[in-house]
């Protein structure tokens, strides 16, 4: 994987061993695929490419090269929030989200935190609200298998997903990890084993909604 020895100058440093890491401001252009995907025993660095890859994908509205990472049977949830709710949640095959770009169909994805009212939009609406409403290759913060921050709703993702390993982008508001900062958010991937690989099975929004 070419990502992998670019990871590794620019990763500052280990502050959860195996868990967090702090990263120097950079972005990664390009679509630089780690396929054949990871193997579900695969390193942090190797999953963190695999996200890299992935969010690089929909940087860039390419849903074709998205698809490729999906799980063939489970599809991926979209969750709005860190509380999934599957019975609320929308659910998408590989072949539904490679029609993305021109899928003008509104969907319900859920509901929002304020009001309980239904996130009622297309897939390019609600992923440029809920999925890409910041540039989460320049994060600051990368939790592996570990929550970088929680806001006020309730997290379930370990008890909806027991099996998945995760990839959390955390961008900061302006200050780190203080009562001050309510603009930050968190886009996270999830991801399960199939036939011996990594698929994606998930992609989850949190953000402070107090």
């Amino acid at each position: 994987m070419r990502i992998l020895p670019i990871l590794a100058g620019l990763i500052a440093g280990i502050v959860i061993s195996g868990a967090v890491f702090w990263v120097t401001g950079f972005s990664l252009f390009g679509n630089i695929h780690s396929k054949p995907l990871p193997h579900n025993n695969a390193s942090n660095e190797e999953l963190i490419a695999l996200a890299f890859d992935i969010i690089e994908d929909i940087k860039a509205g390419d849903y074709e090269a998205l698809s490729g990472y999906v799980h063939p049977e489970y599809g991926v949830v979209f969750s709005p929030s860190s509380t999934i709710n599957l019975s609320a949640n929308k659910c998408f095959r590989a072949d539904q989200i490679a029609s993305f770009s021109t899928d003008s169909n509104v969907y319900v994805w859920g509901v929002y935190s304020s009001g309980g009212e239904p996130i009622e939009m297309t897939p390019n609406d609600y992923i440029n609200k809920f999925v890409f409403g910041k540039d989460y290759t320049t994060a600051s913060v990368i939790g592996v298998n570990h929550v970088v921050r929680s806001g006020n709703a309730l997290e379930n993702m370990k008890e909806i997903f027991p099996d998945a390993r995760f990839v959390d982008f955390h961008i900061t508001g302006g200050e780190r990890y203080t009562a001050d900062d309510p603009d930050w958010s968190s886009l996270r991937l999830g991801f399960e084993e199939y036939d011996g690989a990594l698929m994606l099975t998930l992609i989850l929004h949190s953000e402070w909604t107090g």
